[in-house]
Formats: C-alpha cells, structure tokens, sequence
C-alpha cells in the first residue's frame, strides 16, 4: 500500500529545487505550536526552526498562506510562486551571522478535494493532497504545510490545539495532553516527514515489550481494537526478530475517513471499510507494519529507485502466503500481473519506479522488485540473505538509501560482487523467457544416467544472466535440484544420475523474474483488466433493466480509455481475435462460443446452474465472472448476473479479483462465494520422460520465516 502517491510527486519537485542545497547527515529540527480549526478548515502555526550548518535558508511553503518572521534581525523574501491545483511559494531567510534558528508564523485554509487516480480499466482509487475539514485532518509534506527545507531529514515536536473530542496523531511518542487539553507529539529520531492527523477518536493502548500498541477509531469498538492491539505486538515481535529492533516506541492503527492503505513511521492510516475486513489483520495490516522497517525506518533515496515497496512485500505478502504453503502460487500470480499489465510502451526499470500509480508501475515496482529480492535470497541462501538485511538495517536506519546501500550490504555479508546482478535487475525492462529443449537420457557402463538438454532464452531483449533451477524426478518419488548458471543464449547442461529421471521441470516454483509461457499458467481475469484495448459485448435480447446495469458497468470500466470499445451482440457477426473481449449476460448471442471454450470437465453452464470445478451455483440469485483462453492465444470473458442491483457492485469490485480465473456472487451486493482458477496439467516447463507417468509435484524449500520463533502459527 505505502504512503501517498501526491507526496512522492513533490519530493521529485524539491529534488530539483534544493539538489545543491542537501548535505549529508543534516538534520532540521522543528519545533510547531499549531491550532486547528476544522469547521472553517483553517490552522494558525508557530514554527521554531533551527538549521544545521551548510542547509540554505530556503523553503517552500503552501501558497494560501501567510507567513511571517518573528526573528529580529531576520527577514524573508518571496523568491517564486507556483499557481494550480497545488499552490507553492517558495521562500528565502536572511539571518544575521552565525545564526542558525529562527521562528515563522503563519496561518491561512488548506482544503483540498479527493481526486481519482485510474490505474487500470474499472479500477480506481482516491487520493488526497490534504485537507481540513470537520470530517478530519490529514496533512503531509504532499501538501506542504510546514516549511520544506529541500529533501532534508527533520526531528520535530508538535503541540496541537483541537477542538473539544478531537484527538491529534503523528510520528514518534505520544500522545501526552497538558493542562490546556493540548495534544503534544516528539519524534527525536531523523523523520522524512511530518504528519498530522486529527478526528473525533476513540484512543485503545497496550504496552508490551517496551512498545506501546495503539488504535484510534472515529466510533467505539473494544473488541476490533483489541484483535489489532494484539496483531500487533505479534508481528512487531516477528519482525524484530527477523531484522532488528523495531525502530520507534509506538505503532498506532488509525482509522482514516476515507478509504486508504498508507504506512507511515510508526502509524498507518487505514480506511474505515478496510479496517473492518476479517482478512486486512492477516494480509495489510503486517505489510503496513514492516514498512517501519523499510521505507519509514530506512528512507528511500527516491532518485534511484523506490525498492521499499518490493522489499516489503517480499517480507510481509509473499513471506506469509510462503509460510502457508502458497509462495510459488502468490510468485506465479505476480508473474501473471506483469504480463497482463507491461507493455514495451509502459515497461521502464526498478531504477526509475517512484509510486504506484498503474497497474503497470504495480507489476514492476512491486511484483518485479519483489522477484528481485526472492532471485538474491535464492543465490545467497537465507542465512546471508537474512543476514544482509540485517546489515542494511542497521547500518542505514534514519537514513535515506538505495540500490547501492542494499548491494553493498548484501557484499559485506556474502563476499561476493553483486554489482552485475543490481546493475541487471534494476537498470534493465524486460524479462527473460526461457525453454527447455533437446533432452536426451543414456545409460552409463557404470550403471549411471547421463541427462543432457538445454536452457534456451528465446526473448528479443538481450541475454539475461541468471540462475535456473532444474528439478529432476525419480519414479521412486526422489528428487534432485540444480541451479545452471545461463551466461549464454543456449547454455547446455549433464546430470549424473544415479537412477533414470522420469520428469524435468525449469524452474518449477517460480523462482525467476520471467515471461510466463502459454499454457504454463491459467487464464485469468487480470488478462482483460491489464489490456487498454478491448471489446465489450452487451446483450440486446436482455431485459432492459438489465441491458442498462450492464451499459453502466461497461461505460464504468471504459472510462479514461479511448480504445475499450462498446458494442450490442447484435451489431457483430464474429467476435474479433485481435484483442480480448468481454461478453456480458446470459442473453449474449455469443455465449455458446464461450461455453465450448470452457476447460474441458472443470466448468459447465446450464439454464439453471452453474458448475466451475468441485462447486456448484444456482443461476438464481448469482452472479458469475469467467476468463477463457481462445484457440489463437487470446481471453474472452464472461460476465452474467440476473439482478441488475448486483452488477453496480460487480463493476466495483471485479477488477481486484484479477489473479482469478473464475469468481462467483451472491446477492445484491454482491458477496464473494467462491474463487479459483483453472487447473493446468501440461506445463511446456515440464518434460515427461517416462511414457504415461503420473506427474509428479515436489513441495519447495522451507519458507523464510520457518527459523523464527515468533513465526505465525500455520
């Protein structure tokens, strides 16, 4: 999830600005006194600031409002202004020598609208600059509403005035109310930030092992507080086993007013649907706490790359489905993304990946990034791997850092030069894609086997090195694994073997950044979600309350996308077969193409049920949506419902179900019942050698998060 995308955008901006002004090590400190008042959406600020030597005196400040220096001898000028949706002035202090402290004064309104961010077909969210407001606070350095000194490191304390019920959360230790009913925070450690959030709370803490754990709600719950004041003790305790010692003396649940997923030091502000999901304490909730270890107790150096986002995901999404069983299913998932999502025309390094903000920079800066670190710990191995990530830790904490900070950590653990893995996975696009050709299998005198083949990588781009696992099957159920160094484009192998192989697999768990090969993964629903180009067939013959809802959900998931094209079943005469196409309602004329395009025995349609694999669904009160794959390598969906109330929400919420082949609903809301995928049994990775042998699967290595005694329980 992260932290705000619009922030991330002025980072960039005061990069530029302040790129000769930022000096190694130099740590603002403010110290603000700020009275808010949210009914007229407006805060009055006092600002102590002291400059480390060598930092200009120069800031950008919100440009609706009005400062002035309290110093004397001190003066400010205005050096330029930025109009727009974000307005910015930016500002210079003269000081008389050898002073480094001054104090501002300001005050004005910030108040701004949500705005929606598209970042794929049918799926948006909101974001938010920052706002005050009666339905709450949020302000960050994306809004500029203390002085931004550059891309500078802070310490701060802040001392808020409220009205009456209203509490005040930041960074750091807190909160601590004095006599005037003033909320006061403290973070002395180097922040990237200042945050200021506000609302009516109701405040639950816990101490444990010298953390306080935290949750504010806009309503009261003593039961849900209690489930994440637990969660959370149980995954700080994970993860600073894992890593290090949780860098802060608090972690707070914050309960946002509009629904968000962002991490920030030592809080996370969650929206008020997700925080009541039953799954988020088990799948977000430890990702937004992780990222206290990466990205708001290790900065990123967002000139290079945002690697936080990889990195966390790795130790918290991936490290849990892995500890479950499930680590090469959510690695194959992430593989699909990215070719569902990247195109040659939006592909672009890990070295250039700021934020999400598509679901193309989600497959590079998340899913790519991620394989990157899973490819590193499968060379090193997890003792070093864990190891270096412990080095980094330690040695960058309240730092920002890099690519070049992780492999020079990586380098100090392991002994060896990783400069051309970096340079390869982080500076490149594209991904290998790799076959298995040209197996041969002899007897020795000795009464040995010789395996011979080849790994070919048939992409245009330039060679990948890489390493790819060989798995080799027994028929006594054994197997052997093999790592082949590929520096060439047909790189050849010889396994001695003691008994004949009846099976081969390449890279059987998914454990390479890599072009997914037809057949080797299912067809899934993130195949017409990730296309920019599509056709949506509407069904004429449908009732009509009906062909409206789906004209709504059609125009929904077209929106902002010039070449998804709508159209009736009875304008067509053929389905095209050069882009995916979506079929909507059990009316559509071309349903019984679709229907012969089922996966033979795993899915069957009647007029009165539905049967996708071991389930079974009545037509009547359900509403389905399928991907199929066509003889030409192309998808075609299907989307069907008879209650047109359901459909509103089946525009909503079928493109975060991308990873699956087939989902069903029930009801008009509509709630999930059932998900899946289609089975595949033929893997072009994977080479019978024995005529009509079973196929055989071999569970992978044990899971990170196996050696720690605070794992979760499985």
């Amino acid at each position: 999830m992260g932290s705000p995308t619009l922030k991330k955008h002025l980072c960039s901006l005061l990069i530029l600005l302040f790129s000769a002004s930022w000096v190694e090590a130099a740590i603002i400190d403010h110290q603000i006194e700020i009275q808010l008042d949210p009914a007229s959406g407006s805060l009055q600020v006092r600002d102590q600031i002291t400059l480390p030597a060598g930092v200009a005196a120069e800031f950008i400040l919100h440009g609706a409002l009005q400062v002035e220096i309290l110093t004397p001898g001190a003066t400010l000028s205005q050096l330029s202004s930025q109009e727009g949706e974000l307005p910015l002035t930016h500002y210079r202090v003269s000081l008389p020598e050898k002073q480094r402290r001054f104090t501002l004064k300001y005050s004005g309104k910030i108040v701004h609208d949500f705005s929606q961010l598209q970042e794929s077909p049918g799926r948006s969210r909101q974001q938010m600059r920052g706002t005050i407001s009666e339905d709450g606070v949020f302000l960050d350095n994306g809004v500029a509403w203390y002085p931004l000194f550059g891309d500078q490191l802070q310490s701060f304390s802040l001392q808020v005035e409220l009205p009456d019920g209203w509490l005040a959360v930041s960074q750091g230790n807190g909160p601590e109310t004095n006599a005037e009913r003033q909320i006061r925070w403290q973070a002395s450690q180097p922040q990237d930030d200042i945050y200021l959030i506000a609302a009516p709370f109701q405040l639950y803490r816990e101490q444990s092992q010298g953390v306080e754990a935290q949750v504010y709600l806009r309503q009261p719950n003593a039961a849900l507080a209690q489930r994440y004041l637990e969660a959370t003790h149980r995954y700080l305790a994970l993860y600073s086993e894992l890593l290090g010692p949780y860098p802060y003396r608090k972690f707070a649940l914050v309960e946002n007013f509009w629904e968000s997923g962002y991490g920030m030091p030592s809080f996370t502000l969650l929206g008020p649907r997700v925080i009541r999901l039953p799954f988020i304490i088990h799948t977000s909730y430890p990702h937004e706490i992780l990222h206290n270890w990466w990205g708001n107790g290790v900065y990123v150096e967002y000139a290079g790359g945002n690697w936080s986002e990889g990195l966390t995901s790795y130790l918290a999404d991936h490290a849990l489905k892995e500890l479950h069983g499930k680590g090469a299913e959510y690695r194959r998932a992430g593989l699909l993304r990215y070719a569902d999502f990247v195109r040659s025309g939006n592909d672009f390094p890990l070295s250039q990946f700021r934020s999400r903000h598509s679901g193309a920079s989600q497959a590079v800066g998340y899913d790519k990034s991620l394989m990157l670190f899973h490819m590193l710990r499968r060379s090193l191995g997890d003792h070093s791997f864990i190891e270096g990530l412990r080095r980094f830790y330690t040695d960058n904490r309240f730092k920002q850092a890099g690519y070049q900070e992780l492999k020079q950590a990586f380098e100090s653990v392991s002994k060896r030069d990783l400069g051309e893995f970096f340079e390869q996975w982080t500076g490149r696009t594209g991904a290998p894609r790799l076959e298995l050709r040209d197996l041969q299998l002899s007897s020795q005198k000795n009464g040995s086997y010789l395996l011979q083949g080849k790994v070919v990588q048939t992409q245009p781009e330039p060679l990948f090195i890489l390493e790819a696992p060989i798995l080799t099957h027994f028929a006594d159920g054994g197997s052997r694994r093999t790592r082949l160094l590929m520096k060439q484009r047909e790189q050849a192998f010889e396994l001695k073997l003691r008994q004949p192989p009846v099976q081969v697999d390449l890279d059987p768990w998914y454990d390479l950044f890599r072009q997914i090969l037809p057949g080797e993964a299912p067809q899934t629903l993130s195949k017409l979600f990730g296309s920019e180009e599509a056709l949506i067939v509407l069904p004429a013959n449908a009732p009509q309350s009906l062909k409206s809802a789906y004209r709504q959900l059609a125009q929904q998931w077209a929106a902002g996308y010039p070449d998804i094209e709508i159209i009736a079943d009875e304008q067509l005469t053929t389905l095209p077969k050069d882009r995916p196409v979506w079929l909507l309602g059990w009316h559509n004329r071309f349903l019984p193409q679709l229907k012969a395009l089922l996966p033979a025995g795993q899915a069957q349609l009647s007029d009165n049920t539905i049967r996708l694999q071991s389930e079974r669904l009545p037509r009547a009160g359900s509403s389905l949506a399928l991907a199929c794959a066509t003889p030409q390598g192309g998808t075609i969906g299907w989307v069907a419902s008879d209650n047109s109330k359901a459909l509103a929400g089946l525009a909503r919420k079928l493109p975060h179900y991308g990873r699956y082949s087939f989902v069903g609903f029930t009801g008009s809301t509509p709630d999930n019942h059932l998900k899946g995928q289609w089975q595949v049994t033929d893997s072009p990775l994977t080479v019978m050698l024995t005529p009509d042998a079973a196929v055989h699967h071999t569970a992978g290595p044990p899971a990170l998060l196996d050696r720690l005694k605070n794992r979760p329980t499985k």
